[in-house]
């Protein structure tokens, strides 16, 4: 069940004292069968609420650095059998993202190959078609 829609049905279910039901569900265009249908499944417990603690105990214990997949292999190694798609959808209701550190560029990798002579000295006019050909190796951090 969407959050607009448990909204909706949490609304509605205040406002009852005050106005019909018929008038609400008229008024929100929303079927009776699926406002009693939502008020059934906000009634009923979270079957995940256990697996939604040993996530969190899993991702703060590792400082938000892992995803669902390896948070996933860790309730493995544990005993749990669940299913990975499973724990990113839990992940994604709480707001569980693995933080990437941020990798500072280095450009320096010692002498690769060996240097070309600088035979144009940026004499870049040519006589003719593919007689000098030339590259940039600029990379930028983004």
């Amino acid at each position: 069940m969407g959050k607009g829609r448990k909204t909706l049905v949490l609304v509605i279910a205040k406002l009852r004292k005050k106005y019909t039901l018929k008038a609400l569900l008229n008024y929100t265009k929303l079927a009776k069968s699926t406002y009693y249908d939502a008020l059934k499944k906000l009634s009923r417990e979270d079957k995940y609420k256990g697996l939604k603690t040993l996530i969190h105990n899993i991702c703060n214990k590792n400082h938000g650095r892992y995803g669902y997949r390896r948070v996933t292999l860790q309730l493995h190694k544990q005993g749990i059998k669940v299913n990975h798609k499973v724990v990113m959808r839990l992940m994604k209701e709480e707001n569980l993202t693995c933080k990437v550190r941020a990798k500072k560029y280095k450009s320096y990798r010692g002498q690769e190959g060996k240097i070309a002579k600088n035979i144009l000295n940026r004499n870049f006019k040519a006589e003719k078609p593919n007689e000098k050909w030339a590259t940039d190796v600029t990379e930028f951090a983004l």
